[in-house]
This record gives C-alpha cells, structure tokens and sequence, in this order.
C-alpha cells in the first residue's frame, strides 16, 4: 500500500505527535486508549518519526487525555441520540471511530485543509461523517454546519493554540449558531505553556506557538455569559491517571501534592441553552 508523505508546519504537526503517542500506548499491554487505528494510520504515512523523540512520554499522557474526553462525549451521545458532534482541531485523531456514534449523530472534523487532505488519504469513510478543511478561528465553516440539533463541541489540545481572543470569539459563535449543547475543553496554566513550548522546540524545533493559558474556568463564562460551567477536573487527579504506568502514576501523585504541577492542566465541562 503507497505510502502518505506528511509534511506539517509547527502546531499542524504536534497532529502527528499524538498520533504516533495513541499508536505507541495501542501497542503496549495493557493499553490505556486502545487505539488500533492509529497504529494502521502511522503504517500508512511516510514521515521520520525519530524527530518525535518525546513520543514515548506523551504517549500514555495522550492516551489517558483522550479517553477522559471520549468518557464525556458518550455521556452527552448516550442522552442525545439524534445530535451534532463538531470536533474542533481534529488533527489525526480517530475519535469518530473509537467512539462510533449511532446513525442519528452528524460528526463534523474541523481542522486546516492540509490536514484534512491527510484524514482523507490514511482514515476511511463512514456515514454521517464530514470534514470541513478551515482553520477553527474562521467564521465561514460555521454555515457548512447545520444548526437544528443539540451539539457536542470537543475541543481537546486546541485552546493552548489560539490567542485568548480568538478563543473567545470561537465560542461566542458557536454558542450564537446552535440552540443548546455542550463544549468540552482543556486548558493549561502559564507554567505549563512555558514548559510545553520549551519542549516542542526541542523536539519539533518549533518556536513558541502555544498562547492561551487558561488558569480560571470562569473565564470562558465572563466573555460568554451563555455558557454555563458545570464540570471540571486537573489533569493531575482525573480518573483515567489511574491508567498510567506505575512509574508514570508515581509522578503524578507527587504533583499533585504541589498545587503549581497540580494545577498544570485542566479538563473543563460547559453547558448552553436547553441541554435536556
């Protein structure tokens, strides 16, 4: 089978980096997401992975954060069998397929047309599931997307990349267009940007491209008074940590017991509208 030459720029490129994170956790037992899919799609693109050389530590970091979001999403699926899912700065994630929703779910991936012309060559159709090519900051993909239908917005490893305004405006559009629904983010502290942008100039040889650090999730609710909070959890203390590889599991219960690293990062849960 030929081969996907990837040739990404900066924040499109950390696409590949969980990529490749989701298939190095898939082919560990136990595996922490499972994610088989990922491990055919890094078979299918021709691109040197020894750049990604932080790989290895992401991978079970990745993998536990996508299945506390893919948790979510099926707690908002399982109440809405007829609904809207846009999910925003898809990368090369498979979520659509991990969590296989039901034939009254329209699933809508959002990402630059240079990585969605990559999900069209390496990832397989399936009903109800579209692209929109378009950078999320972008006003006009928003018409592609019909608004009659409780939506589910995942947000997952994108906030970290907008200025805060764009961020702001993101979501103020959204909750203006859709009736009612749910929007699932993550945030990250300034301490951790600092040393996130540190390390993907490491290992991507990248300047600074993560800005908004998200430290309070009232913030969303202040610039969006339609948005309502109702969830959030550290990263340090989520449910799927447990997951982790001992020596992994270790670290994070002493974090946690320093509120700087505790408060490293976030999983924010938000409400709009009539969401029953």
């Amino acid at each position: 089978m030929e081969q996907v030459k990837v040739r990404l720029d900066e924040a499109m490129e950390t696409s590949l980096l969980t990529l490749y994170g989701k298939a190095i956790d898939a082919r560990r037992k136990p595996s922490i997401l499972g994610d088989t899919m990922a491990v055919a799609a890094i078979d299918r693109v021709d691109y040197d992975f020894t750049r990604l050389k932080s790989a290895g530590r992401v991978a079970p970091n990745a993998a536990a954060r996508a299945k506390h979001f893919d948790n979510w999403a099926r707690e908002f699926l399982a109440t809405h069998e007829r609904a809207t899912v846009l999910h925003l700065g898809a990368g090369l994630d498979t979520r659509v397929w991990r969590l296989d929703p039901g034939p009254g779910v329209r699933w809508y991936d959002v990402d630059f047309p240079k990585v969605v012309d990559i999900r069209r060559q390496i990832f397989p159709d399936r009903d109800n599931y579209h692209l929109i090519g378009a950078s999320v900051t972008a006003p006009e993909w928003l018409d592609k997307v019909p608004a009659d239908l409780p939506t589910l917005i995942v947000a997952e490893g994108l906030t970290m990349y907008l200025r805060p305004e764009e961020g702001h405006e993101l979501f103020r559009r959204i909750t203006d267009r859709f009736p009612s629904g749910t929007l699932l983010i993550d945030g990250q502290s300034r301490l951790a940007l600092r040393m996130v942008n540190k390390k993907l100039s490491r290992s991507l040889g990248s300047g600074q491209i993560m800005h908004w650090a998200i430290e309070d999730p009232q913030e969303l609710v202040r610039v969006n008074p339609k948005l309502r909070f109702v969830d959030g959890v550290s990263a340090m203390t989520a449910p799927t940590t447990a997951q982790l590889p001992g020596g992994m599991r270790i670290v994070v219960a002493i974090s946690r017991l320093v509120p700087a690293l505790r408060d490293i990062g976030f999983y924010l849960r938000y409400e709009f509208g009539d969401t029953r």
